[in-house]
Formats: structure tokens, sequence, C-alpha cells
């Protein structure tokens, strides 16, 4: 009987610390369940693999990680297989944010990231009036490690959302395209007790730029439900809103940028990106290859 009452107590203690658990960006790393990265509704012609280092900084929370990206044409200019995931991530914490997320007292450490999967679709291809249109749908795992100091969800994920980009072109050679993109989908992540939490998702995208360099400024976010429920509280922190400014070098077979990203509401970082990017042949499907 006694096993049973400690069995009983324990669990019960269990429910109640994962039942106060905020699952939003407000409360855990920053690469927990960040802003989706939409591009700019194009797909490459060969795989291409990114590769990057972030630097998180600001409201007591450093986070450095390293970061790759793994997109593979299926068909030329048309389907996508997409990867990516936070390879390696090492932070440290106030005690003060310790305390404030439940920590156990833990302030520093290691951890892995989850998974995600895509696939993209390009609905419409774009001509003299008419927009690119690309459907992304993606799977977030619960492959993410230490969740109890609140650095990944224990807990899966999905969206779905669609670019839409137009180019305009200058005869200007020091910016001969300008570039908008719009993205908007629904997120929907899962929390205590097989809860949803689901978000409209939105952002929109200015590329300037030529054929040696490109400045991309995007403003993008989600709007969960929980924060706008009295039984969760407005401060749940789960409708983030930020803007990043990237900038890229272009050669013929490699890209080289560096991004700074701006938490504005409910993401409390601060991000410094460092990366390449390019594409591998060898890596490339041989029907794609050879498809008109």
């Amino acid at each position: 009987m006694n096993c049973k009452i400690t069995l009983y107590l324990i669990l019960s203690i269990t429910i109640t610390i994962n039942a106060q658990v905020k699952y939003s960006p407000a409360w855990f790393g920053p690469n927990a369940n960040p802003i989706p990265e939409f591009t700019d509704a194009r797909i490459p012609l060969k795989t291409t693999i990114s590769l990057m280092g972030d630097y998180y900084f600001g409201y007591g929370d450093i986070t450095t990680n390293a970061y790759y990206k793994i997109e593979i044409p299926l068909l030329p200019d048309r389907v996508s297989f997409k990867i990516w995931n936070t390879a390696f991530e090492n932070y440290e914490v106030t005690e003060a944010v310790s305390i404030a997320r439940a920590m156990n007292g833990n302030i520093k450490g290691k951890a892995s990231g989850d998974f995600y999967v895509q696939t993209r679709i390009s609905l419409l291809k774009e001509k003299i009036f008419a927009p690119a249109i690309i459907l992304n749908s993606t799977l977030k795992t619960a492959s993410g490690t230490n969740f109890n100091e609140r650095r990944y969800f224990d807990t899966p994920g999905y969206y779905f959302d669609v670019e839409i980009a137009k180019s305009y072109y200058t005869k200007n050679k020091f910016i001969n395209e300008i570039r908008t993109v719009g993205n908007l989908g629904f997120l929907c992540w899962e929390t205590t007790g097989s809860r949803q939490n689901d978000a409209p998702m939105y952002g929109v995208k200015l590329i300037i730029g030529n054929n040696k360099w490109k400045i991309d400024n995007t403003l993008s976010g989600y709007w969960g439900w929980m924060h706008t429920n009295v039984n969760y509280g407005s401060d749940y922190g789960d409708a983030p809103l930020v803007y990043a400014a990237k900038l890229s070098f272009l050669t013929e077979n490699m890209s080289y940028f560096t991004q700074y990203q701006y938490g504005i509401k409910d993401f409390p970082y601060q991000q410094i990106r460092l990366g390449i990017s390019f594409p591998v042949e060898i890596l490339t499907p041989n029907f794609n290859k050879s498809a008109p």
C-alpha cells in the first residue's frame, strides 16, 4: 500500500510540474519551437547543403549551436525533399532564468535538436504576370534532448505553409532584382496531456541585389491560442514575432551569408548567424539531371 501511495504521489507531482510547463518559445531555448523560416519560393536544380553556426544572446540565455539543412530536388523546379537539424547546442542561462523555467537549478549544458522533414511542391511557376507559389508540408520530431532544462519540447509538431513570390527586374547594375515574398500557413504542436496549440503563421520578405550579392529583410511570426485563454495566462508566450536581416555573397558554386535576427515579441533572443551554402552534383538524383 505504501508503495502504491508513493508511486501515486510521484506521478501526481510529475503531472503537476508538466502541466505548469509553458510549451512556447518565450520559456524555452531558441531552437525549441522557432518561427519557421521560409525561402524565396524557388526550388533548386541541384541538391543543396547549408551549414551554419548560430549565436543567440540576450535575456539571460546564451546559446551557440551548429545547424545544417539539406534540400534534394526530386523534380527540377517542381518538387524537393528537405531536412534540417540543430546538430549540437551549448547553452548557459542565469540563475533567474533557471528558476523561471523550473530547470532544477541547472544553468548550463549541452543538447541536440529536433529533426525537421519537409516536402516542397511548386503549385505555380513564376511568369511575367504570375507569381511563384510553393506549398510546404513539414513534420517536426520529438527527438530534441534536455526537456527538463527547457531546451526542446518533448512533443512533436507539424506545419503547412504557402510561399508566394514575384521578382521585378531593373536595368540598374547595382540592384537589378527586387523580389517580394509572402508566407501564410498553419503551425501545430502538442503540449501537456495531448492538448494541441494551433497557430496561424505569417511572414513577408523583401530581397534586393544582383548575381553577386543580395540582402533579405524578413518579418515573420505565428499566433498561438493559449495566451488568449484565461486558463493559461497572457504570459504564455506563444505569439512570437521576429525581424531578420541577411546578407549573402554569391559565387558560381557557393553562397556565403551572415544574418542578424531580433526577437520583437515572445522570442527573447537576438541571433547572429554565419553560414555557407553549396550545391552537390553527386547527391542530385539522376532522373533530375535528364528532366526537361
